[in-house]
């Protein structure tokens, strides 16, 4: 019997931003998957550790902050270390910034942009070094709809997202032919804590779900499928696409 081409057992996930929101919602999946689990966040992530071991995967915590690059050689040894290799990439650590862009401040700018954008390059190139040696290996970075439109108030947001399109797609383009898929999920607006303010602004919150397809604000679960098919033998012909998970926002 042909196993599933989706089956990750054996493989170890690392997945950046993975002890609450969207983080979270991906490692779990990539565990019920067969995946094992490394996070990376800037607590314990204990709460990510009980249900991924309730699945039986093994789990590893890492403890670092992603707004500089000193800890990034350690994230990938230590996972190494602890559960023997890296086998996937998920970038999805990232943070957001509200104001005018008259008024934008540097300190937001490189705020964003560090961690977005700097670090998810950097922590793709110290992975993909050994994924290259062993020949095989998946990347996955979390775009957003702002890959692909402007937004507003949001200027560092967008600009982060719109360069982390790009070098996913550069990415993809030097690593195909050495075995590693480098691709994008793009979360249209879903039910996390970067956007409690959005949803908070009755405004705001009724013109979004206006603009929904769907009708709804996605949840984490929505992105299960996306990234566990873009880490899996599924989509090892599929290198350098951003898959909207959007509720169709992008078909409207």
């Amino acid at each position: 019997m042909t196993a599933s081409p989706f089956d990750l057992s054996g493989r170890v996930a690392l997945v950046t931003g993975g002890n609450r929101g969207l983080g979270q919602g991906l490692a779990l999946a990539l565990a019920a998957a067969g995946a094992d689990i490394a996070v990376v966040a800037t607590g314990p992530a204990i709460d990510t550790g009980r249900h991924v071991r309730a699945l039986g995967r093994r789990f590893h915590a890492i403890e670092a902050n992603l707004s500089t690059l000193a800890p990034i050689a350690r994230i990938v040894e230590e996972t190494v270390t602890q559960l023997g290799s890296v086998d996937i990439l998920i970038n999805n650590a990232g943070l957001i910034r509200r104001a005018d862009a008259v008024d934008f401040t540097e300190a937001d700018w490189d705020a964003v942009v560090d961690v977005n954008l700097k670090s998810a390059f950097f922590l793709a190139q110290a992975a993909g070094r050994r994924m290259i040696a062993a020949g095989s290996g998946k990347i996955v970075n979390v775009a957003s709809m702002l890959s692909f439109q402007g937004g507003i108030r949001v200027p560092s947001y967008t600009a982060s997202k719109s360069g982390l399109a790009g070098i996913t797609r550069l990415l993809a383009n030097e690593w195909a032919g050495k075995g590693v898929n480098v691709n994008a999920i793009a979360p249209g607006y879903m039910a996390t804590d970067n956007t409690a303010q959005l949803r908070a602004d009755e405004n705001r919150n009724r013109d979004i779900l206006a603009r929904i397809p769907a009708g709804r604000w996605g949840e984490p679960s929505d992105l299960a499928g996306a990234v566990v098919f873009l880490s899996s033998a599924a989509s090892d012909y599929v290198h350098g696409a951003i898959l909207p998970v959007d509720g169709g926002w992008l078909a409207r």
